[in-house]
């Protein structure tokens, strides 16, 4: 809400002049003009539009009619799939009625300005009052609004257009546009700051915003607004990346810089292709995604998250909820509460939270002992405590503990462990959810306080569950005993339920939940995660050990996944990981593999905490991770595109034997078909250049990243890392630069690992290094097959030098460059 006097001054200052409309498509407004209706501003290069546009947030959903609201904004042009990147009225959207008499237009003391002309008041101004630390107050000179070509709303001198009195990147909503700011300005103490939206449909300003270290650091912070609670930190800019995401380097696919000067000091990034379409969101629910238009979908893919886990983000779920990563849905109400606000939920604004189903009796007129007979406790084992809890130090029992909370009529739980006694007044917020069923650290469990009935009912529904439980083991062993009786007369051979009706193969085995629980003891002891989901070791009642893939995000039906997962069953190969069976029970799906005693590649070549590999066992590695992948591209019924091959995906059995995992991940494309179209996914520092450009790729994706693979098993460190080129040098250089650079000059041996001491074949390292740098060839149709690559390596076909790709060239330059 503007104050009054500005809105006052704004008003007299409209020339009482008639006004002509700007021209529509231009990218310029001047005095004299107006934007009104459907006139649009289009930056010169096409690719943003300024203009109003209609939001759904005032549909009434109670009868479904639509009165909307209207903005004014900005969204990219050329994009099918609307997405506005900055909204100048997010706080006071123009109603139906009063949009015809609204335009837009430049006010006499060159402030941009929605007026409606109806009531002669400023729905929106730029307000400028403070330019470089000084007023302006008389305006002398003309100026001029214009949409640049990457998405900045500038207001500058008409004459002198170097001359800058406002911008929208000063004032960003909800993105972050390349070139724009996260920052503040060191003379007003403006902040340029991201605010998330109410909720799906309603861009009025919500909870969380993304902002520079008010302390001074250089780093920026996911927090809730207008408070101090932090949920998320990039760390410390170290002049290439944020310490705590080290995937933010600017070697990758964005150029980030952290600008520092008199007037300000704020973060801004470019994409080092500058016809890659991106953005950087703040959404509903506080997470950070950086998302990338993929032409050939027509949508816009995640390519980076923070925080990775949703219920990171602090009170995304809103009071006496409780959050869960692993839950089919995020949010749910704690037992005896309902959803307050059921529309604005399904619209992820969940800042109200859940309401008692039953108020709390006899609390506040009488604590007497009476409250201890009606108000009762129901145990939330396997969460996190809520926040802001009140201890109790000279408390020692869980018993006393109860009393206190039961005297004090504002409390709302209480929780009793080895950290003593705690209570919490009010509402009881951000409260997760253990993923692993256990009891956290303390052995702390919360006590909800319920109504006596609410807790009498929760307890008969317990015990209903279980008598039902119970009936339905029974009915299924009898089922069972008969099946098993069944097969047994028929002499035919069972392996649980089979996907595959071949003659000669049982197929993959259908798990029940309850029985991987008991092989994975609750699924306590986890091997490692990653973007599918986590991974639990277990033992099978015939001792086998297996490894049990819990999959994030799987929203297939059952049939769907079956059939995936049957396709999955079918592959065999000795450098492939073994699918053993699979879980599909309600909202959870899981694969059952082998076990890889160990670990995954990336444990021996970079951690330094796994076995050292020789150069003899580095080789073979190779050589068997590209059998497997040539047998997923060329010997399957299907070319299979792993799509995301790592060191981390590549495991090793006990004899040190390399098994792709993940490869069932991957889209299946077929023979007819030269491309497939894809979701965005990988890992940077892996992923090939045609990839991030957004077009359809081929198999040739697996080989880039195949031979980056290569390289690092070479040189025992992550490609992305850096290294001096010579001893006075005071330039890194990006180790595959350095990597094809070194080979040229014909030095491959300084390129290996330092831990081998020399002890190599320098004929193998050699080959290795030539078929690295074959595979990273800018374009795929220069890159080998991965037949041809296991015959280079085993040594089968000569190989020439090929060439230093242009992209490492031009980073080779830049590098090199004083």
């Amino acid at each position: 809400m503007l104050p009054s006097f500005v809105v006052f001054v704004l008003v007299i200052s409209v020339p009482p002049v008639a006004c002509s409309a700007a021209a529509n498509g231009s990218s310029t407004l001047t005095e004299g003009q107006e934007l009104r209706g459907t006139d649009r501003l289009i930056s010169k290069n096409g690719k943003f539009a300024l203009g109003f546009f209609t939001s759904e947030s005032s549909k009434s959903f109670s009868d479904n009619t639509t009165l909307p609201n209207w903005y004014l904004g900005i969204w990219f042009n050329k994009i099918p799939k609307f997405t506005h990147v900055w909204i100048a009225n997010r706080e006071k959207p123009i109603s139906d009625p009063n949009f015809r008499l609204s335009k837009l237009r430049i006010s006499r003391d060159g402030n941009l300005v929605i007026l409606n002309h109806a009531s002669k008041s400023i729905i929106w101004s730029s307000q400028i009052i403070i330019v470089n630390g000084r007023r302006r107050a008389n305006k002398k000179k003309s100026v001029m609004a214009a949409l640049s070509d990457n998405g900045n709303l500038v207001i500058r001198g008409a004459s002198n257009t170097s001359i800058v009195w406002w911008q929208s990147f000063d004032h960003p909503t909800d993105v972050f546009l390349p070139g724009a700011k996260v920052g503040r300005n060191k003379v007003t103490g403006q902040k340029y700051s991201l605010v998330s939206k109410k909720n799906q449909i309603n861009p009025a300003p919500g909870l969380y915003c993304v902002e520079l270290d008010p302390t001074g650091g250089r780093q920026y912070f996911g927090k809730l607004c207008n408070s101090s609670i932090v949920y998320f930190s990039t760390g410390e800019w170290n002049g290439k990346y944020f310490n705590l995401v080290p995937e933010s380097s600017s070697t990758n696919f964005f150029h980030i810089q952290f600008i520092d000067n008199d007037e300000e000091e704020y973060f801004t990034y470019t994409p080092s292709d500058p016809t890659v379409i991106t953005i950087c969101l703040l959404d509903v629910s506080g997470l950070i995604k950086q998302l990338l238009w993929v032409e050939s979908l027509q949508d816009w893919e995640t390519i980076y998250i923070q925080p990775k886990a949703s219920c990171d983000v602090f009170a995304v779920c809103g009071p006496f909820s409780v959050c869960s990563d692993s839950a089919l849905s995020l949010c749910n109400c704690m037992k005896g509460f309902s959803v307050k606000s059921p529309v604005d939920w399904e619209l992820d604004d969940r800042r109200g939270g859940c309401i008692r189903n039953t108020p709390l009796e006899h609390c506040g007129s009488n604590r007497s002992n009476l409250t201890v007979l009606t108000d009762q406790f129901f145990p939330l084992p396997s969460v996190t405590l809520p926040y802001h809890a009140h201890s109790m130090e000279t408390i020692e029992s869980r018993q006393e503990c109860m009393q206190v909370c039961l005297r004090n009529c504002s409390c709302n739980a209480y929780s009793y462990g080895k950290s003593g006694c705690s209570i919490w007044h009010g509402q009881l917020i951000n409260v997760k959810q253990y993923n692993n069923g256990t009891v956290n650290i303390n052995e702390e469990i919360l006590f909800l306080r319920l109504a006596a009935g609410e807790v009498q009912s929760l307890g008969n529904n317990t015990k209903g569950g279980r008598r039902r439980l119970i009936i339905g083991l029974t009915v299924g062993a009898f089922g069972l005993l008969v099946m098993l009786l069944i097969i047994s007369m028929g002499k035919r051979k069972w392996c649980g339920h089979p996907l595959n009706n071949t003659e000669d193969a049982c197929g993959v085995i259908a798990f029940k939940y309850v029985d991987l629980q008991h092989a994975t003891k609750n699924f306590s002891e986890k091997l490692g995660g990653g973007g599918f989901g986590s991974v639990f070791k277990g033992i099978l009642r015939d001792s086998t050990a297996i490894a049990v893939k819990m999959l994030d995000g799987a929203r297939q039906g059952e049939k769907q996944f079956r059939a995936e997962v049957s396709t999955i069953g079918m592959i065999q190969h000795v450098n492939l990981v073994k699918l053993i069976g699979f879980c599909c029970e309600g909202d959870r799906r899981m694969l059952v593999y082998e076990h890889m005693a160990n670990r995954s590649l990336d444990a021996h070549i970079f951690q330094g905490n796994g076995t050292m590999l020789d150069w003899s066992t580095r080789y073979r590695i190779a050589i068997g991770v590209a059998k497997g992948l040539s047998y997923l591209h060329e010997s399957c019924h299907d070319c299979i595109i792993h799509c995301d091959m790592k060191p981390e995906n590549i495991l090793l059995d006990v004899s040190l034997v390399p098994k792709i995992a993940d490869f069932g991940m991957a889209k299946l494309m077929g023979r007819n078909f030269s491309r497939v179209l894809t979701t965005m996914r990988g890992t940077v520092g892996y992923l090939a250049p045609e990839w991030i450009s957004g077009v359809a790729i081929t198999e040739k994706v697996d080989i880039y990243s195949y031979g980056m693979v290569l390289l690092e098993i070479i040189s025992g460190r992550r490609n992305s890392s850096s290294k001096e080129c010579t001893s006075n040098s005071d330039h890194d250089v990006y180790f595959p630069v350095q990597a094809a650079r070194t080979l040229l000059e014909g030095d491959v041996g300084s390129l290996v690992d330092e831990r081998l001491h020399g002890d190599i074949n320098i004929e193998e390292l050699e080959r290795a290094c030539k078929a690295a740098c074959w595979c990273i060839q800018d374009h795929d149709f220069d890159r080998p097959t991965m037949g041809d690559v296991v015959q280079v390596l085993e040594g089968l076909v000569d190989l020439d030098m090929p060439p230093m790709p242009r992209l490492l060239q031009a980073i080779s330059g830049s590098s090199s460059t004083t």
